[in-house]
């Protein structure tokens, strides 16, 4: 993404308040698939969520921290309060976003300087998260040390995952598909809540979902993106189209079919734009 205007970075309290504030207006809209205030799901409660953000927020913007350093204290954050992997993907996609607005830079820039720390940094968050349907790779596994470059190994799993393939290409999804999402919603009056919801859909229509592309396949995957494009297309967000969506996301739940990393993408949107906003 392009990132910020020049000027002075903005303050770490501010940073922190804008990352809690983008996961807890995610976890408000109906999401299908997804653990959020209309429903939970995948064994997973809403509360765990709002105490993963708030507790993984100072690290996530503490000040000066490198974007490895900022990945692995709200992994460890998060893990030490719930016990449970809720945010490894948000806190990979907006890590660099909060370094960039502390720097006044852009997300390109902080990639460029991405070292061999953060490698190490990444690589033990990613092990102490342990996220479902990880598997093995015959390059730069997880399990084993980690690279001396972290881009190298974003771009191994970039193919099959799209948070990596995001450090690869500069977050080009937020700029291709989330904010023109959030703002074609804006424009047509709808709700934030319902703006967030807007979001989602655009990246489950878009994007297959890497979450769900590691768990279930590459077919599932596809058959997730195609359903999501024939709902959406159905779809008046204005209306508020709270039945459709539950029906959609029951269906999802009951395969047991969590498109988490559409929901990652989501509030890395929102706290792009908010920090956009309060440059």
């Amino acid at each position: 993404m392009a990132g910020l205007p020049p000027g002075a970075g903005l303050a770490p309290a501010l940073i922190a308040t804008l990352y809690r504030a983008a996961c807890l207006a995610e976890l408000d809209a109906l999401k299908p698939g997804n653990v959020h205030a209309y429903a939970a799901g995948h064994r997973m409660a809403v509360a765990d969520f709002v105490t993963s953000a708030e507790v993984s927020a100072p690290p996530l913007a503490a000040a000066g921290a490198q974007v490895g350093a900022r990945v692995l204290g709200g992994v460890a954050a998060t893990m030490a309060a719930v016990g449970q992997n809720t945010n490894l993907g948000i806190l990979l996609l907006c890590a660099p976003l909060a370094r960039a607005a502390e720097r006044a830079s852009g997300v390109a820039a902080v990639l460029a300087d991405l070292d061999g720390q953060d490698s190490r940094d990444v690589f033990a968050a990613i092990r102490r998260a342990n996220p479902g349907g990880l598997g093995q790779a015959a390059r730069h596994d997880v399990a084993a040390d980690a690279p001396p470059s972290l881009l190298d190994a974003m771009a191994e799993a970039a193919p099959r995952d799209a948070i990596a393939r995001a450090y690869g290409d500069g977050f080009a999804d937020l700029d291709a598909v989330g904010l023109p999402a959030l703002a074609a919603a804006r424009a047509a009056g709808l709700p934030p809540t319902w703006c967030t919801t807007a979001v989602h859909l655009a990246y489950l229509a878009a994007v297959e979902d890497s979450h769900v592309r590691r768990k279930h396949g590459p077919a599932v995957a596809a058959a997730l993106r195609a359903e999501a494009q024939t709902l959406r297309a159905g779809l008046d967000l204005g209306a508020a189209p709270v039945e459709a969506l539950l029906a959609f996301d029951g269906a999802l739940k009951a395969r047991g079919i969590n498109p988490g990393t559409s929901a990652d993408f989501t509030v890395a949107t929102l706290f792009a734009d908010a920090l956009r906003a309060a440059a």
